[in-house]
């Protein structure tokens, strides 16, 4: 981008494509107040203007600004065409605003847009985070073409919703479409069998990973100790974790260690303490994210004396404090906090 801002000031003149190239571009790279600062430059601004700074705001979570640019592009007089609707409803479904996601729907049909993938994807990804997802079916069922991400959207927003038996049918009936699972399909079904406590059923899935050429990520095997640690499998989990082919990061043992809080075992509590402690990265190098971890571990297993004295360490030592509980982010579903 900096090389494209020199060329950029240096042209005698620029045509709209151009002023929406800086501004998708600095989008992009997540610099969404430089993009501002070059769209309020644009001498003459039409439709493509406005839809790179809408579609520029959702992409980057800011999503009552693309409400807002919204407003004010049809204040002007600009009618939006599909890639406004896109942007504007992927900040609905963020903002989980079903009515204002609703009536774009309506103005969508009332306009007779083009109904491409893009924005049916849109359209379900939008009822279906909102949690309408009789809504999502019925755009999703009209689609004759059904793209990945389409899967995946109505996929997750069953599992986010608790709808395991709808969420396992749909991912049956996307292996047996021209449209292969991903790992963010994974994720969902694996998070769907969480709620559902459906053990066997999710190691199950988890294994059809490696059928597909799919790695697991470490989001994937915490989604799994999540799954075995609520239904009591403690051991389980535990040598899932050791026999990772990653490190185990906070949000894996924040995982294990509330497992572990509601069933009781604090011999397994004290046996992630060691394991932390004689890591790669001991606490006695001074590393924050393990003090941290080891203040969660003893206050979440009610252990205060220990939690006491390693909260005095961090205090003494200048190192920040996080919150007392773990949370475990899936792309495309809920938050799971422990």
């Amino acid at each position: 981008m900096e090389a494209a801002r020199l060329l950029f000031e240096d042209m005698p003149q620029r045509n709209f494509f151009v002023w929406s190239s800086m501004i998708s571009g600095h989008c992009k790279i997540g610099n969404v107040k430089e993009a501002r600062a070059i769209f309020d430059r644009v001498p003459v601004r039409n439709l493509v203007n406005w839809n790179s700074l809408i579609c520029g705001y959702s992409q980057n979570g800011f999503c009552e600004e693309a409400l807002d640019a919204f407003g004010k592009m049809q204040n002007e007089g600009y009618e939006p065409d599909e890639v406004t609707v896109v942007g504007v409803l992927s900040a609905c479904a963020q903002l989980s605003l079903l009515d204002v996601g609703k009536d774009v729907h309506k103005m969508i049909c009332a306009k007779g847009m083009k109904l491409n993938e893009f924005v049916v994807n849109a359209l379900v990804d939008m009822y279906a985070k909102c949690g309408d997802l009789t809504g999502a079916r019925l755009v999703f069922e009209r689609m004759t073409n059904k793209n990945n991400a389409c899967w995946n959207s109505m996929i997750s927003g069953f599992a986010v919703h608790g709808k395991t038996k709808e969420a396992l049918e749909f991912f049956g009936r996307m292996e047996e479409s021209n449209e292969k699972p991903d790992e963010i399909t994974f994720l969902s079904v694996l998070s769907a069998c969480v709620h559902g406590g459906l053990v066997e059923v999710g190691l199950e899935i988890f294994s059809k990973m490696e059928r597909y050429g799919l790695s697991a990520s470490i989001k994937h095997y915490g989604c799994l100790v999540d799954l075995l640690g609520r239904a009591g499998r403690i051991q389980d989990a535990y040598h899932l974790i050791k026999s990772m082919p990653m490190k185990p990061n906070d949000t894996v043992w924040g995982a294990f260690l509330g497992a572990c809080r509601i069933h009781m075992d604090n011999d397994m509590v004290e046996q992630v303490v060691e394991d932390v402690c004689t890591s790669d990265s001991s606490v006695d190098s001074g590393n924050d994210p393990h003090y941290a971890l080891l203040l969660n571990i003893y206050a979440g297993s009610g252990s205060w004396e220990k939690a006491g004295r390693v909260s005095m360490v961090m205090a003494d030592r200048g190192l920040q404090k996080t919150s007392g509980r773990s949370s475990l982010m899936l792309e495309n579903t809920e938050q799971f906090h422990i």
